[in-house]
């Protein structure tokens, strides 16, 4: 690997921590404002709650996820992790961008939908979350040996066939 890429990967792990930190945290608060969201509250109190949950959710806890992501991935292929522990990471990663994706149709029809709004209680998705939290942290720290779960044979072998086109797509 090139030298000034090695001296560059604290930097980028730094870079991909704080970005996770900003990204779960939001992602916890966000729930819990959600919840705040009664109608039967002074007018004023409900748009500030509404605004706030829009502007979190747009401005700082998605552009936060996309950072963590791009950074995780130029570290996957930076370190060359490609350990079944890790892909079992990213199907967790995978389930948080969804719960990310949940979160924001979510605010988009509370925001959007007149009449009364229904949030959903914040108990549920807050442990949904700290499941898949938590499973990543267990993961990435432990790093445990995965070589052991019995895979099908045709997961663990290169198939030894062509792509289905013959040149990759230009965009």
């Amino acid at each position: 690997m090139i030298a000034w890429l090695d001296g560059a990967i604290p930097y980028l792990k730094a870079l991909h921590i704080a970005s996770l930190v900003i990204w779960c945290a939001g992602l916890f608060a966000l729930p819990l404002m959600l919840a705040r969201h009664d109608p039967a509250i002074a007018q004023a109190d409900y748009s500030r709650v509404r605004l706030a949950c829009h502007y979190g959710y747009t401005w700082v806890v998605t552009p936060a996820a996309m950072v963590a992501i791009a950074a995780g991935i130029l570290l996957i292929f930076m370190r060359e992790v490609f350990v079944p522990w890790m892909f079992a990471k990213l199907v967790f990663v995978a389930l948080l961008v969804g719960f990310h994706a949940w979160l924001g149709s979510t605010i988009v029809a509370v925001a959007e939908t007149e009449g009364e709004h229904q949030t959903p209680a914040p108990l549920l998705p807050l442990l949904l979350l700290l499941v898949l939290v938590l499973a990543i942290l267990v993961l990435v720290l432990a790093k445990p040996e995965l070589d052991k779960i019995p895979l099908p044979h045709w997961l663990m072998e290169p198939r030894g066939r062509q792509l289905p086109f013959d040149a990759p797509p230009r965009l």
